[in-house]
């Protein structure tokens, strides 16, 4: 009987033992199965400053357009940097580029009232196409330059400093261009460039001629980018080069 006893008061023992380890064991892998999925690793690419910021910016973030001085932009130069995002597939009720039918009401309304819709903003657009830094010429040259791909017959507004004939005035809107991009190497001869002004270190770049150094300028040679990074029209371009050249006979 005392062996029974015994036997029967370690069984019991041990099913006590169990219930007190197993339970809140199985508590805890429950709970651990439950909340892993819920679990955030804070050293997760997805959780650095820098992902969490471009997840928190507004959708309606403004961009405001690269290119060249200001005023200076053309109509296709706008239209492919800001307007192309809805005119292009005609999104939010746009009149989509080219498509004559969907432009040919506006275009009946003229001109005047067509820049001034997308000065101030219309329907869905906002003004100026949410570019808040182009000037209201540009905005304008952009009109004319998607109405007349639609039928219109608009006059794009010239860039100030156009010399009679549509070229480009080297002595106001080439030294404009040279003032705003091509002094940062020019202005003192960095990174190989021909120091503005200086006879001698222009000669062999003219040894071929004006047109052959104007060519270069505009592909880029060694350290100088295409158009010494100016995204102007090629005409503009020209205007600063000659500026600088003219500078240096």
């Amino acid at each position: 009987m005392s062996g029974s006893n015994a036997t029967a008061s370690k069984g019991v023992a041990g099913m006590v033992l169990a219930a007190l380890i197993g339970v809140p064991l199985v508590v805890y892998l429950l709970i651990k199965l439950f909340t892993s999925g819920m679990s955030t690793n804070l050293t997760s690419s997805t959780m650095t400053s820098e992902a969490v910021s471009a997840r928190l910016q507004p959708v309606g973030v403004v961009k405001v357009v690269e290119g060249g001085a200001p005023g200076s932009r053309t109509g296709k130069g706008v239209f492919e940097s800001v307007c192309i995002s809805c005119h292009g597939a005609g999104l939010a009720g746009s009149p989509k580029f080219g498509d004559a039918g969907a432009w040919g009401a506006r275009i009946a309304q003229g001109f005047d009232t067509l820049t001034k819709h997308a000065l101030g903003g219309f329907n869905a657009m906002p003004a100026k196409g949410g570019a808040a830094d182009l000037t209201d010429d540009e905005v304008k040259r952009a009109v004319a330059y998607m109405a007349n791909a639609g039928g219109a017959k608009f006059t794009e507004p010239p860039v100030a400093g156009a010399a009679a004939g549509g070229a480009v005035d080297p002595n106001t809107k080439g030294k404009e261009i040279y003032g705003s991009t091509c002094v940062a190497c020019h202005g003192s001869g960095a990174a190989g460039a021909p120091k503005f002004g200086d006879k001698a270190a222009w000669a062999p770049r003219l040894k071929d001629g004006v047109d052959a150094a104007i060519a270069i300028g505009v592909k880029g040679l060694n350290a100088m980018p295409p158009k010494g990074g100016y995204a102007g029209s090629d005409e503009e371009f020209k205007a600063a080069a000659l500026y600088m050249i003219n500078s240096s006979k």
